[in-house]
């Protein structure tokens, strides 16, 4: 007997028909002689929906009790698929985040998990029943809140619950049968990968790809969490996850891209000393994260240089606020902000002992008549920005260079979303 923590998003379990497909798919994992423990999502866009509301009473909600808002959609999923795999002759039990144990820090809207005591699940497990646990939720112990984590919470809660109870395997089921070379919505011919390391993974999923999300790989790294990426929609074998294996690592794993940052330019900064440090202490302090960052040799006597980095775009307003606030500090001319912009990454493990990926990269992208802007590299990952009309068409022309097109029609998409 195996203990399998399964996880199903949003579009999983978007309306009724689609609660009781996945109550079938829980029920006969139940009836193959396995204990089950499900995490859901909130419903199809319920939690967009809930935000809309709160917006539409006002502009800046608290942010606790937004977390008290946006926890409803899962209590919602929650409930539902226990009465839908109750209906099948099963018996299930339904948990919040904080039922289930999920312990964070105060950090309503972005919180952390710091600690998983799953007693209630143990217990309902250990009588038979499938658990099903609200996913994207916890509770801060020292104010007895609810507390939300944020974008991709499900996937993070679903791996900490299976690190905590010491399951077999956690399964995410998403609407891709799997990890793909590249978003099967840009590129049809994208290959499915029967595994991948978590490093890899890791870097695609930082790199802008949906299917993972980047703290959930971190949790299952720490713990060594085999996670099983699955779609809800069909039978398929999906991709594995797991520790790597230098004998069957593949020299590239991918190829991501990610539309959704921008980028700022600082021009005429000062060619001394501790202004970088500056620059970047500001946008620290500002709350947001950077990504690849360029800095051009100083003109020729005039002791002056351009600062250039990319970021999320939600965060660009916070990010050049706080740097016209040291304008005199400083002491650059003007500040550029282009959100215009793609990233484009490609992944690896075998780049670091492969000559001759940069060069293939970049003779296919110029090939393909598509300028780069900026260059950033790790040990196994390579990226370029680019402008943002021509991503799609790079990540095209890098994937058919790099020979990750499948001849088979391996890449469908059954809800809309990746996840």
């Amino acid at each position: 007997m195996a203990l399998i923590v399964q996880k199903y998003g949003g579009s999983s379990v978007a309306d009724a028909a689609s609660v009781q497909r996945v109550a079938a798919r829980v029920v006969a994992t139940k009836q193959a002689g396995n204990d089950v423990c499900v995490v859901v999502s909130a419903m199809g866009d319920t939690t967009d929906e809930l935000i809309d509301l709160a917006t539409q009473i006002t502009a800046d909600p608290p942010r606790r009790e937004m977390d008290i808002l946006l926890t409803a959609g899962e209590r919602i999923s929650m409930s539902l698929l226990a009465m839908a795999i109750d209906a099948l002759g099963v018996e299930a039990r339904s948990f919040t985040g904080q039922q289930a144990g999920v312990i964070t820090d105060a950090a309503y809207g972005r919180a952390r998990i710091i600690d998983v005591t799953p007693s209630r699940i143990s217990e309902t497990l250990a009588e038979g029943h499938v658990a099903i646990v609200a996913g994207f939720q916890g509770v801060n112990t020292e104010a007895n809140d609810v507390t939300t984590l944020g974008r991709g919470g499900s996937d993070t809660t679903a791996v900490a619950l299976a690190a905590a109870l010491g399951a077999d395997v956690c399964e995410i089921f998403s609407d891709v049968d799997g990890v793909f070379t590249a978003d099967p919505r840009i590129v049809p011919a994208a290959r499915k990968l029967a595994k991948i390391s978590y490093d890899a993974v890791l870097e695609i999923a930082a790199s802008g790809a949906k299917v993972l999300i980047p703290r959930c790989v971190e949790y299952a790294r720490r713990f060594d969490v085999p996670v099983h990426v699955r779609s809800s929609f069909s039978q398929m074998d999906g991709t594995m996850v797991t520790k790597e294996d230098p004998m069957e690592e593949p020299i590239i794993a991918g190829v991501a891209h990610d539309s959704s940052q921008a980028k700022v330019t600082l021009l005429d900064v000062p060619d001394v000393p501790g202004k970088a440090a500056r620059i970047f202490e500001v946008v620290a302090e500002a709350g947001v994260n950077i990504d690849m960052i360029v800095q051009n040799v100083s003109a020729t006597g005039t002791g002056k240089t351009d600062v250039s980095f990319t970021l999320p775009a939600v965060n660009g307003t916070e990010a050049t606020s706080a740097l016209e606030q040291v304008h005199a500090e400083i002491g650059y001319s003007r500040i550029q902000y282009d959100d215009s912009i793609g990233k484009l990454s490609l992944v690896g493990a075998g780049m670091k002992s492969h000559p001759g990926v940069s060069a293939r990269l970049f003779g296919a992208l110029s090939d393909a008549g598509i300028n780069i802007e900026m260059i950033s590299t790790s040990e196994i990952r390579l990226s370029v920005v680019t402008r943002a009309q021509d991503l799609a068409a790079a990540v095209r022309a890098v994937h058919t260079a790099f020979d990750l097109d499948s001849d088979q029609d391996e890449a469908v998409v059954y809800g809309g979303t990746g996840r």
